[in-house]
């Protein structure tokens, strides 16, 4: 089982910092887990690949704009960059390995829910 994570990092708050005009300073998040290989049923009975998402949000430091990056000029992946720098890699780790549990326990659960009688 590979699991591919994709960042969605792609609302964020902006405020007026010093002379800098729509300054991040927080970004609203979601990490998405999707296993290549295993596919679970979904709300209808298709096959889809089993996927986990968390969110959530993550506030940046502006109290150093050196090296401010104009809205206009900013990507997802400069975003992405300020997150996971913030977040830090023990957290990053953490959530990962949060999501892959997960999936695990959709593709083969522990755990069902069965009608009696």
């Amino acid at each position: 089982m590979a699991i591919n994570y994709t960042w969605n990092v792609s609302t964020v708050d902006v405020k007026k910092v010093d002379s800098n005009a729509d300054t991040v300073f927080n970004v609203h998040w979601r990490l998405t887990g999707t296993d290549d290989t295993n596919t679970v049923k979904d709300m209808l009975g298709n096959d889809t690949l089993a996927t986990i998402t968390v969110y959530g949000t993550q506030s940046l430091d502006t109290s150093d704009l050196s090296s401010f990056t104009a809205f206009a000029d900013l990507t997802a992946s400069d975003v992405q960059g300020w997150v996971e720098a913030a977040m830090g890699a023990d957290k990053i780790t953490e959530m990962k390995a949060g999501l892959a549990a997960n999936i695990a326990e959709l593709v083969t659960p522990t755990v069902q829910t069965k009608q009696v009688g």
